[in-house]
């Protein structure tokens, strides 16, 4: 027996689980003496929150004697395991589940590991600190679990890798002289859409782009498509740019065709 698990019944459900959920998460294991899965569940869920270490809680309420809560959540069959976040049910699961799909289904309501390195990496590249953002991504890459932030993490790689190639040299004003200068010459242009696309001005570093696949498709191995696919991966990280991807996505493709 943990720590973090406790018994709970009708008349203390809210303050047990609800108010308990606001801090960390419940799972509520509905369970009754006679079911024999239920007997298989519970020392599973017991083990996982002691190891856990208070990471979660463990309510355990007889169903039998507490038919009140069983209705109120929708209790079909047990055991039932219930889990409240916030004060709401967020996720649930009916039956006695390995233990391997148990502890995903706990994986999933802790806090996500790798939102704290993501935006440590975004302040570190903020300051400048490039090989400090690339050791926190590069830490914080097994811990992604979802595609919301795989495309943070490769919005930062993207910011990362522009950094990387800047080394100083993207002064926007010199390099503007030099594109207006020698309007055919495609390095400094592709120099300057990337320090461009550094510093936010997304627009202006694609049109710098698609002029650059609009004169050489091919050159320095189509530069100016994969820079392209870049500056989509920023746009795309942000919902506020979902226009402006459009419209480049659009641009793109009739060029190409």
């Amino acid at each position: 027996m943990s720590e973090f698990s406790f018994d709970v019944g009708d008349a203390d459900f809210d303050v047990q689980v609800l108010a308990t959920s606001q801090q960390v998460p419940v799972l509520v294991d509905f369970w009754a003496p006679w079911c024999q899965p239920c007997r298989v569940l519970k020392p599973l869920l017991e083990k996982l929150t002691a190891e856990y270490g208070g990471q979660f809680r463990l309510a355990k309420i007889n169903s039998d004697e507490n038919p009140e809560s069983s209705r109120r959540w929708g209790v079909r069959g047990i055991p039932a395991v219930k889990a409240f976040v916030g004060g709401q049910l967020v996720d649930e699961f009916t039956g006695a589940l390995p233990e391997g799909q148990v502890r995903a289904f706990i994986e999933r309501l802790m806090p996500s590991r790798a939102i704290p390195l993501l935006e440590a990496a975004a302040k570190a590249l903020a300051a400048g600190d490039v090989n400090v953002a690339a050791s926190l991504l590069g830490d914080a890459e097994a811990l992604l679990r979802d595609a919301a932030e795989r495309t943070q993490f490769d919005s930062l790689q993207v910011r990362l890798a522009l950094a990387r190639n800047d080394n100083g040299s993207g002064d926007l004003a010199a390099l503007l002289a030099a594109v207006k200068a020698y309007p055919d010459d495609l390095a400094p242009r592709l120099q300057l859409a990337n320090a461009q696309a550094l510093v936010g001005e997304y627009r202006e570093a694609g049109e710098n782009l698609l002029s650059i696949v609009q004169q050489d498709r091919k050159w320095q191995d189509e530069a100016g498509r994969k820079g392209l696919l870049n500056l989509f991966t920023l746009l795309g990280s942000d919902a506020t740019h979902a226009e402006l991807l459009r419209e480049f996505r659009a641009r793109l493709a009739r060029l190409l065709n």
